[in-house]
């Protein structure tokens, strides 16, 4: 498997969020024109609308104590919004790019945010307007492409059935960069749904290995759509039959992590078919990886059927070697199932005295009456040198 290479993927799809996000372009010096010293005036206590008495010299005329003199008056510098009020009055498509060029020529990045929003406001819900701007972006500087899709995403306009195929097409491109190829899969992040021919565009650049970056961003698209279809209509079942495959699939290890992570943040229970649970078993068992079976074990945890999580957890307990996977296994099975799981971590800890301590500290724990995992695990002490990939125990 190629570790060396998704390590690189990580890297590279960090620093395509960094493009595509807001901070585009470079802060101006501190306390000089334009930045945010300059720009903020210190409010003065005595005239915010409160008593005055707290901060009053004492009948005795002793004066204010110096901490309570209130701060020196700061008008705000004119700067890079000078001349503003006639920009929005007079910004339109048609001189939107020479409005923005020269934002970047100045560094102006306070203009750059609001041009952004600006031209999320001038597309609205007109698909036309949605395609002249990707067709902008798909000419674009790294400076540029940001503004471009960021505008986009934010728009009615983005979910139109015409804008979502330009914006697939824009990903499909191989004559495309892969900074062009990234922000198109993350111009697709905010829809509402992914129609399943959509998807499985999406999902056939996940599991092309050749895009690196790219690949990590549409599996994180699928995903954060789950998450906004699951909230919103409680489907999640197609997005997350997509992600396991990819999971399976995928040569590549940070897209892999990425495809079982992605459920984390939504939360839906999983594993209500014996199919799935198998699935995540194997993982679990197989995978070259130590992050993606951490990571399969946790998904193995949030289940209707928490005794066949541990009947699996039981299994590959004695075939893994790795102290931190076994760990994800010994304490996942907690999050599973409870106080349920204890007569399982005494058989655990029986094989591996590295988790006697650990089975000593849940067993205390649950006897003291503790239930919820969030709770068990805060009164855990850390024994071992581990941390997931998803930064957090669950």
């Amino acid at each position: 498997m190629k570790q060396t290479a998704s390590r690189v993927a990580v890297a590279l799809g960090a620093l395509l969020l960094l493009i595509l996000g807001a901070a585009l372009l470079a802060r101006r010096g501190p306390g000089g024109e334009g930045s945010e010293e300059s720009s903020n005036p210190q409010a003065d206590p005595a005239s915010a609308g409160g008593s005055a008495s707290a901060s009053a010299p004492t009948s005795q005329g002793v004066g204010m104590p110096k901490e309570l003199k209130p701060k020196q008056e700061m008008l705000p510098m004119p700067g890079c919004w000078q001349g503003v009020a006639e920009l929005d009055k007079n910004l339109s498509m048609a001189n939107f790019q020479q409005a923005l060029a020269a934002a970047i020529a100045g560094k102006d990045r306070m203009l750059a945010d609001y041009l952004q929003a600006r031209l999320t406001e001038l597309v609205g819900d007109d698909p036309q307007r949605a395609l002249q701007v990707l067709e902008w972006a798909q000419g674009a500087n790294q400076e540029e492409i940001g503004v471009y899709i960021e505008a986009v995403k934010a728009t009615a306009a983005v979910q139109r059935p015409e804008v979502v195929d330009r914006i697939l097409k824009m990903g499909e491109d191989k004559g495309a960069t892969l900074l062009h190829r990234g922000a198109a899969m993350d111009a697709l992040e905010t829809q509402k749904r992914l129609a399943p021919a959509t998807m499985a565009r999406v999902k056939a650049i996940a599991l092309d290995e050749s895009l690196d970056s790219v690949s990590w961003i549409a599996t994180r698209t699928i995903g954060r759509v789950m998450k906004e279809d699951y909230e919103r209509t409680g489907n999640f079942s197609p997005y997350w039959k997509e992600l396991m495959d990819i999971s399976e699939k995928s040569d590549d290890m940070a897209v892999r992590l990425m495809a079982l992570e992605m459920p984390s943040y939504s939360n839906p229970v999983i594993g209500k078919d014996a199919q799935e649970l198998e699935r995540l078993a194997r993982l679990m068992r197989t995978d070259t990886e130590r992050d993606v079976r951490e990571m399969a074990a946790f998904r193995l945890a949030v289940t209707e059927q928490p005794d066949k999580a541990l009947e699996y957890y039981r299994d590959a307990f004695p075939q893994e070697h790795d102290e931190c996977v076994r760990w994800a296994i010994f304490r996942f099975a907690v999050r599973a199932a409870g106080a349920g799981a204890m007569p399982l971590l005494q058989q655990l800890a029986a094989q591996d005295p590295r988790f006697l301590q650990d089975y000593q500290d849940f067993q205390k724990l649950y006897a003291e009456g503790t239930v919820d995992f969030a709770r068990v695990w805060m009164g855990k002490e850390e024994r071992h040198n581990c941390l997931m990939e998803e930064g957090a125990p669950h």
